[in-house]
């Protein structure tokens, strides 16, 4: 027998306050039927505490002591929607720099292959509202990651991702080396190198409107130099 698919949405937070509430609620105008489970690092804002003034059975959330790097958010996030039975889990950004309009196009490709990209860098996708300099950044260092990991995903940095809980379990969180951003590029190059079928589809990502953002030019270029780490990795 088939095993029923299970998707959920898994989102790092930490100071939030300004979008989380709005961004949940455009979640489930698109996806009535999703699950969100929040992994705040303990946000001074009160993110967390806004999260559960929610009240709503869709939404879980964990929270941990203090700021513990993207990469370990995301596993945990994992670990925890597995063990409440979702089988396929999509990483999002709470900011809305990941539209939620384009879930559906996420849902419906993640039943038919193991993991999917929502990509800046395929034929109709873009980046709204960067300046030139930071645009080039950002497509030089998926590039470079592209020929140091002889990889051919178009968009190996972005973080609007799809996961079949088999491709998770076959990467084995506990090999995974990335700390911060290269999260992002080891998951993928090695869900490619273990043969799993990926598709991307365009995206435009849009700068964040409130709030302020995580992502600095030293964390990019450390996310960057930890890719030849990454093809060395199990």
């Amino acid at each position: 027998m088939t095993e029923e698919f299970k998707p959920c949405i898994v989102v790092p937070t930490y100071n939030e306050a300004a979008n989380i509430k709005s961004f949940i609620e455009e979640v489930f105008k698109v996806a009535p039927d999703i699950c969100i489970f929040i992994v705040d690092d303990n946000s001074p804002d009160n993110t967390a505490q806004i999260v559960h003034s929610m009240c709503d059975k869709r939404i879980f959330i964990l929270k941990r002591s203090k700021k513990l790097g993207l990469a370990s958010a995301y596993i945990d996030g994992f670990r925890y929607a597995k063990n409440k039975g979702f089988n396929a889990f999509i990483e999002m950004d709470a900011d809305f720099s990941h539209n939620p309009k384009y879930l559906p196009v996420m849902i419906e490709n993640l039943k038919k292959y193991d993991f999917v990209i929502g990509s800046r860098n395929v034929k109709g996708g873009s980046v709204e509202d960067w300046g030139i300099i930071r645009n080039l950044i950002s497509k030089a260092g998926s590039i470079y990651s592209r020929l140091v990991l002889f990889c051919p995903i178009k968009d190996l940095t972005g973080g609007f991702n799809g996961w079949n809980l088999r491709v998770i379990d076959k990467i084995g969180m506990d090999n995974i080396i990335s700390k911060g951003y290269s999260f992002q590029i080891e998951m993928k190059y090695k869900a490619y190198k273990k043969g799993f079928k990926y598709f991307e589809f365009p995206i435009v990502f849009t700068n964040r409107k409130l709030g302020e953002s995580k992502m600095s030019k030293e964390i990019f270029f450390e996310a960057v130099k930890n890719v030849f780490k990454i093809r060395n990795s199990k």
